[in-house]
Protein backbone atom coordinates (compact mmCIF):
# COMPACT_ATOMS: atom_id res chain seq x y z
CA UNK A 1 0.00 0.00 0.00
CA UNK A 2 1.41 3.58 -1.01
CA UNK A 3 0.98 6.86 0.20
CA UNK A 4 1.10 9.90 -2.03
CA UNK A 5 2.15 12.72 0.25
CA UNK A 6 2.21 16.51 -1.14
CA UNK A 7 5.04 19.21 -0.34
CA UNK A 8 5.97 22.57 -1.56
CA UNK A 9 9.33 21.05 -3.00
CA UNK A 10 7.62 18.44 -4.81
CA UNK A 11 5.22 15.08 -4.72
CA UNK A 12 6.62 12.22 -2.39
CA UNK A 13 5.76 8.62 -2.42
CA UNK A 14 6.21 6.40 0.46
CA UNK A 15 5.29 2.78 1.45
CA UNK A 16 3.27 1.64 4.11
CA UNK A 17 5.36 -0.84 6.03
CA UNK A 18 2.51 -2.35 8.00
CA UNK A 19 -1.22 -1.67 6.55
CA UNK A 20 -2.75 -2.80 10.36
CA UNK A 21 -1.41 0.52 11.58
CA UNK A 22 -4.07 2.17 9.33
CA UNK A 23 -6.64 0.86 11.60
CA UNK A 24 -5.17 1.53 14.78
CA UNK A 25 -5.50 5.31 14.45
CA UNK A 26 -5.75 6.51 17.93
CA UNK A 27 -2.56 5.07 18.77
CA UNK A 28 -0.50 6.11 15.40
CA UNK A 29 0.50 9.37 17.27
CA UNK A 30 3.07 7.60 19.43
CA UNK A 31 4.90 5.65 16.45
CA UNK A 32 5.78 8.91 15.28
CA UNK A 33 7.19 10.41 18.88
CA UNK A 34 10.68 9.97 17.54
CA UNK A 35 12.43 9.50 13.50
CA UNK A 36 13.35 5.66 14.20
CA UNK A 37 9.33 5.11 15.06
CA UNK A 38 7.93 6.87 11.36
CA UNK A 39 11.07 4.84 9.98
CA UNK A 40 9.39 1.41 11.32
CA UNK A 41 5.67 2.73 9.82
CA UNK A 42 6.51 3.89 6.56
CA UNK A 43 9.43 4.50 3.97
CA UNK A 44 10.34 6.74 1.48
CA UNK A 45 10.08 4.95 -2.20
CA UNK A 46 10.40 7.82 -4.23
CA UNK A 47 10.64 12.11 -4.55
CA UNK A 48 9.93 14.25 -7.11
CA UNK A 49 11.33 17.45 -7.19
CA UNK A 50 9.82 20.69 -8.45
CA UNK A 51 11.87 22.91 -10.71
CA UNK A 52 10.58 26.30 -9.89
CA UNK A 53 8.46 28.04 -8.08
CA UNK A 54 6.41 28.80 -10.91
CA UNK A 55 5.91 24.52 -11.80
CA UNK A 56 5.21 24.18 -7.72
CA UNK A 57 2.33 26.98 -8.60
CA UNK A 58 0.54 25.21 -11.34
CA UNK A 59 0.63 21.61 -9.61
CA UNK A 60 -0.81 23.43 -6.30
CA UNK A 61 -3.38 25.24 -8.40
CA UNK A 62 -4.09 21.97 -10.05
CA UNK A 63 -4.15 19.96 -7.10
CA UNK A 64 -6.80 22.54 -5.61
CA UNK A 65 -8.87 22.29 -8.49
CA UNK A 66 -8.85 18.44 -8.37
CA UNK A 67 -6.79 17.67 -11.70
CA UNK A 68 -3.65 15.77 -12.09
CA UNK A 69 -0.35 18.01 -12.75
CA UNK A 70 2.30 17.46 -15.22
CA UNK A 71 4.66 15.96 -12.52
CA UNK A 72 2.16 13.96 -10.61
CA UNK A 73 1.50 12.20 -13.90
CA UNK A 74 5.03 11.41 -14.62
CA UNK A 75 5.45 10.43 -10.99
CA UNK A 76 2.56 7.97 -11.40
CA UNK A 77 3.40 6.39 -14.81
CA UNK A 78 6.69 5.84 -13.87
CA UNK A 79 6.75 4.48 -9.98
CA UNK A 80 3.23 3.71 -8.94
CA UNK A 81 1.16 1.60 -12.16
CA UNK A 82 3.46 -0.85 -12.47
CA UNK A 83 4.39 -2.02 -9.09
CA UNK A 84 0.80 -1.60 -7.05
CA UNK A 85 -1.55 -3.83 -6.64
CA UNK A 86 -3.88 -2.91 -4.37
CA UNK A 87 -4.45 0.41 -3.00
CA UNK A 88 -3.47 3.91 -3.33
CA UNK A 89 -3.68 6.59 0.11
CA UNK A 90 -4.16 10.28 -0.82
CA UNK A 91 -5.09 13.04 0.77
CA UNK A 92 -7.67 14.83 -1.77
CA UNK A 93 -10.82 13.23 -2.54
CA UNK A 94 -11.37 14.92 -5.51
CA UNK A 95 -7.45 14.25 -6.61
CA UNK A 96 -8.19 10.24 -6.09
CA UNK A 97 -11.05 10.49 -8.31
CA UNK A 98 -8.79 11.80 -10.79
CA UNK A 99 -6.79 9.73 -10.68
CA UNK A 100 -8.94 6.44 -10.35
CA UNK A 101 -10.41 7.95 -13.92
CA UNK A 102 -6.88 8.59 -15.24
CA UNK A 103 -4.86 5.42 -14.45
CA UNK A 104 -7.73 2.78 -13.13
CA UNK A 105 -6.69 2.64 -9.60
CA UNK A 106 -8.15 2.19 -6.42
CA UNK A 107 -7.65 5.20 -4.39
CA UNK A 108 -8.68 5.58 -1.16
CA UNK A 109 -9.25 9.20 0.86
CA UNK A 110 -10.81 9.21 4.51
CA UNK A 111 -10.29 9.76 8.47
CA UNK A 112 -7.89 7.41 9.12
CA UNK A 113 -5.83 8.75 5.96
CA UNK A 114 -5.68 12.14 6.93
CA UNK A 115 -4.23 11.50 10.29
CA UNK A 116 -1.77 9.14 8.86
CA UNK A 117 -0.04 12.34 6.25
CA UNK A 118 -0.75 14.28 9.44
CA UNK A 119 1.72 12.10 11.18
CA UNK A 120 4.11 11.91 8.30
CA UNK A 121 4.05 15.70 8.14
CA UNK A 122 5.26 15.77 11.81
CA UNK A 123 8.70 14.23 11.14
CA UNK A 124 8.81 14.98 7.72
CA UNK A 125 12.42 16.44 7.93
CA UNK A 126 13.79 13.02 8.70
CA UNK A 127 11.86 11.11 6.51
CA UNK A 128 13.01 12.99 3.22
CA UNK A 129 16.74 12.85 2.59
CA UNK A 130 18.53 14.55 0.67
CA UNK A 131 16.46 17.69 1.04
CA UNK A 132 18.15 20.09 3.62
CA UNK A 133 14.99 22.02 5.95
CA UNK A 134 16.17 25.67 4.54
CA UNK A 135 15.73 25.33 0.88
CA UNK A 136 12.64 23.42 2.07
CA UNK A 137 11.26 26.58 4.07
CA UNK A 138 12.15 29.02 1.26
CA UNK A 139 10.77 27.09 -0.96
CA UNK A 140 7.39 26.96 1.25
CA UNK A 141 7.38 30.61 1.62
CA UNK A 142 7.60 31.47 -1.80
CA UNK A 143 4.93 29.04 -2.98
CA UNK A 144 2.63 30.62 -0.26
CA UNK A 145 3.14 33.80 -1.84
CA UNK A 146 3.06 32.71 -5.36
CA UNK A 147 -0.58 31.22 -4.49
CA UNK A 148 -1.70 34.25 -2.50
CA UNK A 149 -1.20 36.07 -5.36
CA UNK A 150 -3.06 33.35 -7.87
CA UNK A 151 -5.91 33.42 -5.26
CA UNK A 152 -6.47 37.21 -5.45
CA UNK A 153 -5.50 37.09 -9.24
CA UNK A 154 -3.02 39.73 -8.63
CA UNK A 155 -2.67 41.94 -11.46
CA UNK A 156 -0.93 45.57 -11.66
CA UNK A 157 -3.30 46.64 -14.03
CA UNK A 158 -6.56 45.92 -12.83
CA UNK A 159 -6.43 46.78 -8.91
CA UNK A 160 -10.14 47.76 -8.29
CA UNK A 161 -9.32 47.56 -4.27
CA UNK A 162 -7.48 50.63 -4.50
CA UNK A 163 -10.52 52.27 -6.79
CA UNK A 164 -12.71 50.66 -4.02
CA UNK A 165 -10.39 52.63 -1.21
CA UNK A 166 -9.79 55.72 -2.78
CA UNK A 167 -13.60 55.99 -3.03
CA UNK A 168 -14.36 55.94 0.78
CA UNK A 169 -11.54 58.17 1.15
CA UNK A 170 -12.87 60.88 -1.07
CA UNK A 171 -16.62 60.58 0.80
CA UNK A 172 -14.25 60.94 4.64
CA UNK A 173 -12.49 64.05 3.22
CA UNK A 174 -15.82 65.29 1.80
CA UNK A 175 -16.96 64.83 5.62
CA UNK A 176 -14.01 66.20 7.71
CA UNK A 177 -13.87 69.21 5.07
CA UNK A 178 -17.11 70.42 5.68
CA UNK A 179 -16.71 69.71 9.67
CA UNK A 180 -13.63 71.85 9.10
CA UNK A 181 -14.87 74.57 6.91
CA UNK A 182 -17.84 75.09 8.93
CA UNK A 183 -16.09 75.05 12.36
CA UNK A 184 -13.94 78.25 10.68
CA UNK A 185 -16.05 79.81 9.41
CA UNK A 186 -18.11 80.00 12.96
CA UNK A 187 -15.25 80.62 14.29
CA UNK A 188 -14.04 83.70 12.76
CA UNK A 189 -17.30 84.89 12.32
CA UNK A 190 -17.36 86.42 15.87
CA UNK A 191 -14.30 88.49 14.55
CA UNK A 192 -16.33 89.65 11.37
CA UNK A 193 -19.42 88.14 10.81
CA UNK A 194 -19.96 90.63 7.71
CA UNK A 195 -17.02 88.20 5.52
CA UNK A 196 -19.26 85.36 5.22
CA UNK A 197 -22.45 87.08 3.87
CA UNK A 198 -20.25 88.52 1.14
CA UNK A 199 -18.00 85.27 0.22
CA UNK A 200 -20.13 82.23 -0.47
CA UNK A 201 -17.13 80.46 -1.27
CA UNK A 202 -15.75 78.03 1.04
CA UNK A 203 -12.34 77.83 -0.35
CA UNK A 204 -12.25 81.74 -1.58
CA UNK A 205 -13.13 82.65 2.39
CA UNK A 206 -10.71 80.05 3.87
CA UNK A 207 -8.16 81.97 1.68
CA UNK A 208 -9.09 85.54 2.85
CA UNK A 209 -9.06 84.51 6.24
CA UNK A 210 -5.50 82.92 6.03
CA UNK A 211 -3.96 86.72 4.04
CA UNK A 212 -5.95 89.09 6.28
CA UNK A 213 -5.78 87.95 9.65
CA UNK A 214 -7.51 90.28 11.59
CA UNK A 215 -9.89 93.35 10.06
CA UNK A 216 -7.99 95.43 10.72
CA UNK A 217 -5.30 94.35 8.11
CA UNK A 218 -8.22 94.29 5.36
CA UNK A 219 -7.44 97.77 4.27
CA UNK A 220 -3.61 96.65 3.46
CA UNK A 221 -4.04 93.07 2.27
CA UNK A 222 -3.93 92.93 -1.59
CA UNK A 223 -6.59 90.37 -2.30
CA UNK A 224 -6.96 90.94 -6.06
CA UNK A 225 -4.99 87.46 -6.50
CA UNK A 226 -8.61 85.60 -5.53
CA UNK A 227 -11.16 88.20 -5.71
CA UNK A 228 -13.16 90.30 -8.17
CA UNK A 229 -12.47 94.59 -8.16
CA UNK A 230 -15.78 94.59 -6.50
CA UNK A 231 -15.77 91.89 -3.74
CA UNK A 232 -12.74 92.97 -3.10
CA UNK A 233 -14.19 96.88 -1.91
CA UNK A 234 -17.31 95.42 -0.19
CA UNK A 235 -14.78 93.58 1.61
CA UNK A 236 -12.44 96.35 2.62
CA UNK A 237 -15.87 98.45 3.30
CA UNK A 238 -17.11 95.98 5.70
CA UNK A 239 -14.03 95.60 7.60
CA UNK A 240 -14.39 98.86 8.79
CA UNK A 241 -17.63 99.03 9.81
CA UNK A 242 -18.20 95.74 10.96
CA UNK A 243 -19.68 94.69 14.25
CA UNK A 244 -17.60 91.91 15.41
CA UNK A 245 -15.83 91.39 18.34
CA UNK A 246 -11.96 92.21 18.76
CA UNK A 247 -9.67 88.90 19.36
CA UNK A 248 -6.14 88.74 20.33
CA UNK A 249 -2.99 87.26 18.52
CA UNK A 250 -2.83 84.02 19.56
CA UNK A 251 -6.66 83.18 18.93
CA UNK A 252 -6.22 84.62 14.80
CA UNK A 253 -3.16 82.52 14.50
CA UNK A 254 -5.20 79.12 15.79
CA UNK A 255 -7.64 80.03 13.02
CA UNK A 256 -4.63 80.66 10.64
CA UNK A 257 -3.95 77.21 11.13
CA UNK A 258 -7.00 75.90 10.90
CA UNK A 259 -7.29 77.54 7.14
CA UNK A 260 -4.04 75.88 6.44
CA UNK A 261 -4.96 72.09 7.24
CA UNK A 262 -7.99 73.15 4.84
CA UNK A 263 -5.96 74.08 1.93
CA UNK A 264 -3.85 70.85 2.09
CA UNK A 265 -7.18 68.90 2.92
CA UNK A 266 -8.36 70.48 -0.53
CA UNK A 267 -5.55 70.17 -2.14
CA UNK A 268 -5.16 66.37 -1.67
CA UNK A 269 -8.88 65.97 -2.20
CA UNK A 270 -7.89 67.54 -5.78
CA UNK A 271 -4.81 64.70 -6.11
CA UNK A 272 -7.07 61.71 -5.27
CA UNK A 273 -9.63 62.69 -7.71
CA UNK A 274 -7.64 62.62 -10.42
CA UNK A 275 -5.79 59.46 -9.23
CA UNK A 276 -9.05 58.08 -9.28
CA UNK A 277 -10.22 59.30 -12.39
CA UNK A 278 -6.77 58.02 -13.70
CA UNK A 279 -7.29 54.06 -12.26
CA UNK A 280 -11.12 54.07 -13.22
CA UNK A 281 -10.12 55.00 -17.08
CA UNK A 282 -7.23 52.43 -16.88
CA UNK A 283 -9.58 49.71 -15.11
CA UNK A 284 -13.26 50.38 -16.38
CA UNK A 285 -13.17 53.33 -19.43
CA UNK A 286 -16.26 52.59 -20.68
CA UNK A 287 -18.57 52.20 -17.37
CA UNK A 288 -16.50 55.55 -16.76
CA UNK A 289 -17.55 57.03 -19.61
CA UNK A 290 -21.03 56.42 -19.43
CA UNK A 291 -22.27 57.48 -15.79
CA UNK A 292 -18.84 59.31 -14.68
CA UNK A 293 -15.62 57.76 -12.35
CA UNK A 294 -17.46 58.79 -8.86
CA UNK A 295 -20.41 56.99 -9.67
CA UNK A 296 -18.96 54.06 -11.05
CA UNK A 297 -16.11 53.80 -8.51
CA UNK A 298 -19.33 53.79 -5.71
CA UNK A 299 -21.20 50.84 -7.77
CA UNK A 300 -18.19 49.04 -7.95
CA UNK A 301 -16.79 48.92 -4.29
CA UNK A 302 -20.92 48.25 -3.22
CA UNK A 303 -20.74 45.53 -5.34
CA UNK A 304 -17.28 44.76 -3.86
CA UNK A 305 -15.08 44.13 -6.97
CA UNK A 306 -16.05 44.73 -10.45
CA UNK A 307 -15.68 40.75 -11.27
CA UNK A 308 -18.74 40.72 -8.79
CA UNK A 309 -20.54 44.08 -10.62
CA UNK A 310 -20.34 42.44 -13.30
CA UNK A 311 -21.68 39.10 -12.53
CA UNK A 312 -24.97 41.41 -11.17
CA UNK A 313 -27.93 41.55 -13.50
CA UNK A 314 -29.27 45.30 -14.82
CA UNK A 315 -31.96 45.26 -12.48
CA UNK A 316 -29.71 45.32 -9.89
CA UNK A 317 -27.42 48.05 -10.93
CA UNK A 318 -30.11 50.03 -11.15
CA UNK A 319 -31.34 49.48 -7.23
CA UNK A 320 -27.98 49.47 -5.79
CA UNK A 321 -27.85 51.78 -2.41
CA UNK A 322 -31.59 51.69 -2.12
CA UNK A 323 -31.85 48.12 -0.52
CA UNK A 324 -33.55 49.28 2.70
CA UNK A 325 -36.02 51.10 1.03
CA UNK A 326 -36.48 47.77 -1.62
CA UNK A 327 -37.05 45.71 1.38
CA UNK A 328 -40.02 48.03 3.26
CA UNK A 329 -41.65 48.32 0.02
CA UNK A 330 -41.49 44.73 -0.15
CA UNK A 331 -42.69 44.42 3.49
CA UNK A 332 -45.24 47.04 3.03
CA UNK A 333 -46.47 45.98 -0.25
CA UNK A 334 -45.97 49.48 -1.43
CA UNK A 335 -44.04 50.34 -5.13
CA UNK A 336 -40.66 49.80 -5.27
CA UNK A 337 -37.51 52.39 -5.62
CA UNK A 338 -36.22 53.44 -9.34
CA UNK A 339 -32.99 54.02 -8.80
CA UNK A 340 -30.08 53.70 -5.95
CA UNK A 341 -26.65 55.28 -5.99
CA UNK A 342 -27.16 56.03 -10.20
CA UNK A 343 -29.84 58.71 -9.59
CA UNK A 344 -26.89 60.73 -8.78
CA UNK A 345 -25.71 59.97 -13.05
CA UNK A 346 -25.32 62.52 -15.18
CA UNK A 347 -27.89 61.67 -17.92
CA UNK A 348 -30.55 60.53 -15.04
CA UNK A 349 -29.90 64.49 -13.03
CA UNK A 350 -30.90 65.81 -16.48
CA UNK A 351 -34.62 64.35 -16.65
CA UNK A 352 -37.81 65.88 -15.68
CA UNK A 353 -39.36 63.55 -12.16
CA UNK A 354 -41.35 61.96 -15.07
CA UNK A 355 -38.55 60.36 -16.95
CA UNK A 356 -35.97 59.99 -14.03
CA UNK A 357 -37.36 56.40 -13.97
CA UNK A 358 -36.99 55.33 -17.34
CA UNK A 359 -33.69 56.26 -17.93
CA UNK A 360 -32.35 55.36 -14.75
CA UNK A 361 -33.46 51.33 -16.18
CA UNK A 362 -31.95 51.95 -19.53
CA UNK A 363 -28.80 53.65 -18.34
CA UNK A 364 -28.61 50.49 -16.03
CA UNK A 365 -28.38 48.24 -18.86
CA UNK A 366 -26.16 50.28 -20.65
CA UNK A 367 -23.93 50.03 -17.76
CA UNK A 368 -24.37 46.66 -16.97
CA UNK A 369 -23.30 45.58 -20.90
CA UNK A 370 -20.44 48.30 -20.10
CA UNK A 371 -19.33 46.48 -17.04
CA UNK A 372 -19.16 43.12 -18.18
CA UNK A 373 -17.02 44.60 -21.54
CA UNK A 374 -14.86 46.07 -19.13
CA UNK A 375 -14.01 42.89 -16.61
CA UNK A 376 -14.12 40.23 -19.17
CA UNK A 377 -12.21 41.93 -22.18
CA UNK A 378 -9.59 42.17 -23.91
CA UNK A 379 -7.33 45.70 -24.55
CA UNK A 380 -10.57 47.62 -23.47
CA UNK A 381 -11.10 51.18 -25.00
CA UNK A 382 -13.91 53.76 -23.83
CA UNK A 383 -15.94 53.15 -27.69
CA UNK A 384 -18.64 51.50 -26.77
CA UNK A 385 -19.11 53.53 -23.57
CA UNK A 386 -19.33 56.63 -25.79
CA UNK A 387 -21.73 55.02 -28.14
CA UNK A 388 -23.80 54.29 -25.36
CA UNK A 389 -23.84 57.39 -23.69
CA UNK A 390 -24.61 59.10 -27.36
CA UNK A 391 -27.83 56.89 -27.53
CA UNK A 392 -29.23 57.44 -24.12
CA UNK A 393 -28.95 61.24 -24.99
CA UNK A 394 -30.72 61.19 -27.99
CA UNK A 395 -33.31 59.08 -26.36
CA UNK A 396 -33.14 61.94 -23.28
CA UNK A 397 -33.71 64.17 -26.08
CA UNK A 398 -37.15 62.31 -27.32
CA UNK A 399 -38.21 61.77 -23.80
CA UNK A 400 -38.51 65.19 -23.17
CA UNK A 401 -40.02 66.49 -27.09
CA UNK A 402 -42.10 64.32 -26.72
CA UNK A 403 -41.51 62.45 -29.75
CA UNK A 404 -41.01 58.84 -29.20
CA UNK A 405 -41.56 55.91 -31.62
CA UNK A 406 -42.49 52.45 -30.63
CA UNK A 407 -43.65 49.49 -32.83
CA UNK A 408 -46.43 48.02 -32.92
CA UNK A 409 -47.70 44.70 -34.67
CA UNK A 410 -46.24 45.68 -38.41
CA UNK A 411 -45.86 49.11 -38.68
CA UNK A 412 -44.33 52.42 -36.53
CA UNK A 413 -47.06 54.17 -34.52
CA UNK A 414 -46.53 57.70 -32.94
CA UNK A 415 -46.85 57.55 -28.77
CA UNK A 416 -48.56 60.89 -27.39
CA UNK A 417 -46.48 62.43 -25.07
CA UNK A 418 -47.50 65.55 -23.07
CA UNK A 419 -44.48 67.57 -22.37
CA UNK A 420 -43.93 67.99 -18.17
CA UNK A 421 -44.70 70.75 -16.72
CA UNK A 422 -44.68 71.49 -13.07
CA UNK A 423 -47.67 72.53 -11.56
CA UNK A 424 -47.36 74.73 -8.43
CA UNK A 425 -50.05 73.67 -5.56
CA UNK A 426 -49.55 76.92 -3.62
CA UNK A 427 -52.18 78.94 -3.05
CA UNK A 428 -52.97 82.33 -1.56
CA UNK A 429 -55.36 83.19 0.47
CA UNK A 430 -57.68 86.36 -0.43
CA UNK A 431 -57.39 88.83 2.36
CA UNK A 432 -59.43 90.94 1.11
CA UNK A 433 -62.28 88.68 1.23
CA UNK A 434 -62.56 88.74 5.00
CA UNK A 435 -63.99 92.31 5.12
CA UNK A 436 -67.12 93.09 5.08
CA UNK A 437 -67.12 96.97 5.17
CA UNK A 438 -69.22 98.91 2.19
CA UNK A 439 -70.46 95.97 0.81
CA UNK A 440 -74.60 96.19 -0.08
CA UNK A 441 -76.48 92.63 0.67
CA UNK A 442 -78.50 91.85 -2.42
CA UNK A 443 -81.59 89.63 -2.12
CA UNK A 444 -82.43 87.60 -4.32
CA UNK A 445 -85.24 87.75 -6.33
CA UNK A 446 -87.47 84.80 -7.46
CA UNK A 447 -88.84 84.32 -10.92
CA UNK A 448 -92.82 83.72 -11.21
CA UNK A 449 -93.02 80.41 -11.47
CA UNK A 450 -91.32 80.22 -7.90
CA UNK A 451 -93.33 82.69 -6.75
CA UNK A 452 -96.99 80.73 -8.33
CA UNK A 453 -94.97 77.25 -6.80
CA UNK A 454 -94.54 79.06 -3.06
CA UNK A 455 -98.23 80.31 -3.26
CA UNK A 456 -99.54 77.51 -3.96
CA UNK A 457 -97.57 75.60 -1.32
CA UNK A 458 -99.14 78.06 1.12
CA UNK A 459 -102.60 78.12 -0.03
CA UNK A 460 -102.75 74.01 0.29
CA UNK A 461 -101.58 73.85 3.50
CA UNK A 462 -103.99 76.19 4.57
CA UNK A 463 -106.93 74.48 3.02
CA UNK A 464 -105.35 71.01 4.37
CA UNK A 465 -105.24 72.87 8.10
CA UNK A 466 -109.09 73.92 6.96
CA UNK A 467 -110.62 70.90 5.70
CA UNK A 468 -111.42 68.71 8.66
CA UNK A 469 -113.27 72.05 10.51
CA UNK A 470 -115.45 72.61 7.54
CA UNK A 471 -116.34 68.43 7.07
CA UNK A 472 -117.59 68.48 10.26
CA UNK A 473 -119.72 71.26 9.67
CA UNK A 474 -120.95 69.84 6.45
CA UNK A 475 -121.74 66.87 8.13
CA UNK A 476 -123.78 68.45 11.13
CA UNK A 477 -125.95 70.12 8.39
CA UNK A 478 -126.52 67.56 6.33
CA UNK A 479 -127.70 65.38 9.26
CA UNK A 480 -130.23 68.40 10.24
CA UNK A 481 -131.79 69.01 7.11
CA UNK A 482 -132.78 65.20 6.96
CA UNK A 483 -133.97 65.18 10.45
CA UNK A 484 -135.58 68.63 9.39
CA UNK A 485 -137.03 66.37 6.26
CA UNK A 486 -138.30 63.40 8.12
CA UNK A 487 -140.31 65.62 10.86
CA UNK A 488 -141.96 67.87 8.41
CA UNK A 489 -142.24 65.34 5.43
CA UNK A 490 -140.86 67.72 2.79
CA UNK A 491 -139.12 66.18 -0.08
CA UNK A 492 -135.54 65.78 -0.03
CA UNK A 493 -135.34 67.34 -3.71
CA UNK A 494 -137.07 70.55 -2.42
CA UNK A 495 -134.63 71.30 0.20
CA UNK A 496 -131.43 70.75 -1.60
CA UNK A 497 -132.82 73.19 -4.54
CA UNK A 498 -133.52 75.80 -1.59
CA UNK A 499 -129.96 75.89 -0.46
CA UNK A 500 -128.59 75.73 -3.60
CA UNK A 501 -130.72 79.39 -4.19
CA UNK A 502 -128.93 80.20 -0.80
CA UNK A 503 -125.91 79.59 -1.12
CA UNK A 504 -125.72 81.35 -4.74
CA UNK A 505 -126.86 84.55 -3.21
CA UNK A 506 -124.62 84.37 -0.57
CA UNK A 507 -121.58 83.49 -2.73
CA UNK A 508 -122.95 86.80 -4.70
CA UNK A 509 -122.96 88.88 -2.10
CA UNK A 510 -119.63 87.86 -0.80
CA UNK A 511 -118.11 88.48 -4.14
CA UNK A 512 -118.94 92.40 -4.19
CA UNK A 513 -118.19 92.96 -0.49
CA UNK A 514 -114.87 90.94 -1.95
CA UNK A 515 -114.29 93.36 -4.44
CA UNK A 516 -114.95 96.63 -2.17
CA UNK A 517 -112.25 95.59 -0.07
CA UNK A 518 -109.70 94.85 -2.36
CA UNK A 519 -109.52 98.44 -4.07
CA UNK A 520 -110.09 99.85 -0.18
CA UNK A 521 -107.06 97.85 1.25
CA UNK A 522 -104.81 96.56 -1.48
CA UNK A 523 -101.54 96.92 -0.01
CA UNK A 524 -102.63 95.18 3.51
CA UNK A 525 -103.18 91.98 2.50
CA UNK A 526 -100.06 90.85 0.53
CA UNK A 527 -97.87 88.21 2.72
CA UNK A 528 -94.31 89.94 1.12
CA UNK A 529 -92.54 91.07 -1.56
CA UNK A 530 -91.83 87.45 -2.59
CA UNK A 531 -95.84 87.06 -3.27
CA UNK A 532 -96.47 90.55 -5.93
CA UNK A 533 -99.02 88.91 -7.98
CA UNK A 534 -101.51 86.44 -5.54
CA UNK A 535 -103.93 84.40 -7.72
CA UNK A 536 -106.87 83.94 -5.88
CA UNK A 537 -107.95 85.78 -2.41
CA UNK A 538 -105.92 83.93 0.75
CA UNK A 539 -108.10 82.42 3.31
CA UNK A 540 -106.47 85.43 5.60
CA UNK A 541 -107.53 87.92 3.69
CA UNK A 542 -111.07 86.24 3.91
CA UNK A 543 -110.95 86.30 7.65
CA UNK A 544 -110.46 89.89 7.44
CA UNK A 545 -113.13 90.84 5.35
CA UNK A 546 -115.21 88.81 7.94
CA UNK A 547 -114.72 90.26 10.83
CA UNK A 548 -113.91 93.93 9.75
CA UNK A 549 -117.41 95.63 10.75
CA UNK A 550 -116.79 93.91 14.31
CA UNK A 551 -113.69 94.67 14.97
CA UNK A 552 -113.02 98.49 16.45
CA UNK A 553 -111.21 100.73 14.39
CA UNK A 554 -108.27 100.72 17.06
CA UNK A 555 -107.90 96.84 16.69
CA UNK A 556 -108.53 96.85 13.06
CA UNK A 557 -105.46 99.35 12.17
CA UNK A 558 -103.57 97.03 14.72
CA UNK A 559 -104.48 94.13 12.62
CA UNK A 560 -102.94 96.10 8.84
CA UNK A 561 -100.18 97.84 10.66
CA UNK A 562 -99.46 94.09 11.58
CA UNK A 563 -99.52 93.15 8.12
CA UNK A 564 -95.88 93.02 7.11
CA UNK A 565 -93.29 90.46 5.15
CA UNK A 566 -95.75 87.77 5.77
CA UNK A 567 -97.16 87.79 9.11
CA UNK A 568 -100.90 86.65 9.40
CA UNK A 569 -103.04 88.76 10.82
CA UNK A 570 -104.63 85.91 12.78
CA UNK A 571 -101.34 86.59 14.95
CA UNK A 572 -102.28 89.64 14.69
CA UNK A 573 -105.54 89.68 16.28
CA UNK A 574 -104.93 86.91 18.60
CA UNK A 575 -102.01 89.08 20.26
CA UNK A 576 -104.51 91.81 20.79
CA UNK A 577 -105.11 92.65 24.31
CA UNK A 578 -109.06 92.56 25.23
CA UNK A 579 -110.35 91.09 21.99
CA UNK A 580 -111.04 87.58 22.48
CA UNK A 581 -112.15 86.16 18.89
CA UNK A 582 -112.75 82.58 18.06
CA UNK A 583 -111.23 81.91 14.41
CA UNK A 584 -113.70 79.26 13.05
CA UNK A 585 -110.87 77.54 10.65
CA UNK A 586 -108.30 78.91 10.95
Amino acid sequence: MLVLFETAAGYAIFKLLDESKLSQIDDLYQEFNSPEGASAVVKLKNFVKFEDTTEALAATTAAIEGKISKPLKKALKKYVSKEIQDQLLVGDAKLGSAIREKFDLQCVSNSNVQELLRCIRSQMDSLLTGLPKKEMTAMALGLAHSLSRYKLKFSPDKIDTMIVQAQCLLDDLDKELNNYIMRCREWYGWHFPELGKIITDNTLFVKIVKLIGTRDNASQTDLSDILPEDLEEKVKEAAEISMGTEISDDDIMNIQNLCDEIISITDYRTHLTDYLKARMMAMAPNLTVLIGEHIGARLIAHAGSLMNLAKHPASTVQIFGAEKALFRALKTKKDTPKYGLIYHAQLVGQCSAKNKGKMSRMLAAKAALATRVDAFGEDVSFELGAEHKVKLENRLRLLEEGNLRRISGTGKAKAKFEKYHSKSEVFNYPAAADSTLGKKTIKREHSPEEDGNVAKKIKKEEDDAVSPKKKIKKESEEDNDQDASQDNGLNISEVSSEKKKKKKKKSESFDVKEEVEDEEYPKYFAFSDHFKNPPQPRHHDVILKHIKTKLPNQCLDRVKTGRVAGYRAADAISATPGHPIAWAGS
